[in-house]
């Protein structure tokens, strides 16, 4: 099977306010069409390879313009419309994998960079071209990433990292292309970052009880805290 890099052209845990490292920006809009992936040994469909696209694309409730999700049930949705990561978390994983990983190989939406997206609040609005989006959770690692990267522990190696990306809420439609501003336009009064959310999936109880009470949070975390805490 060939592997994300084989198939494709061509920074720790985040504090609890949003870094600006610079001007923020989207550097990428990706998207992709479902097609065949080995997941697990198994054949499946995926649409995770995401590539980036020229021009402006729509932004709607279910994320972009001729965007396709395979995975309806764990990816997508109206709480999970876009998924977006930092360049320079793919920067730092260029280096941690000595390959290429260029814009979209994580399967995100968006490629950002001037932003540490792994340290915005949960519940955060962001305006991203003339869209406004709203931070929903992170990025759990699953067995179509590991298959995807084609790379030895993948799920624990990403999840022990602290660098997990975010989900995206539409929450007024618009548009966005590579160039865009991003603007961080409000944040919730209690916080809980992207990647702490990331640690209340794997069983931190503390910051799951914090996080149940985050407005604008997805629906999936009320899900998972019913479902026992514990995902050590």
């Amino acid at each position: 099977m060939l592997s994300g890099r084989d198939r494709r052209s061509t920074g720790q845990e985040a504090s609890a306010s949003v870094k600006l490292m610079s001007r923020a920006l989207v550097m990428s809009v990706n998207r992709g069409k479902e097609s065949d992936l080995l997941i697990g040994g198994r054949p499946g469909r995926s649409a995770i390879d995401k590539r980036p696209v020229a021009g402006s694309v729509a932004v709607g409730p279910l994320g972009l313009d001729g965007d396709e999700c395979a995975d309806k049930v764990d990816h997508g949705g109206l709480e999970q419309a876009l998924y977006a990561y930092a360049r320079e978390d793919l920067d730092w994983w260029t280096e941690q994998l000595a390959r290429e990983l260029p814009s979209g190989t994580f399967g995100e939406n968006l490629t950002t960079t001037g932003i540490d997206v792994s340290a915005a609040l949960i519940g955060e609005t962001w305006r991203i071209g003339s869209a406004l989006v709203q931070v929903t959770g992170a990025r759990i690692p699953c067995m179509t990433f590991k298959s995807w990267l084609d790379e030895p522990h993948w799920v624990k190696r990403f999840a022990d990292a602290g660098r997990p990306g975010a989900y995206l809420r539409v929450l007024s439609e618009g548009s966005v292309q590579a160039g865009d501003d991003l603007a961080v336009l409000s944040r919730p009064n209690l916080a809980v970052t992207v990647a702490e959310s990331m640690r209340a999936f794997y069983g931190d109880r503390e910051i799951m009880t914090r996080l149940l009470q985050v407005a604008g949070r997805s629906s999936k975390w009320d899900e998972i805290a019913a479902d026992g805490l514990s995902r050590a």
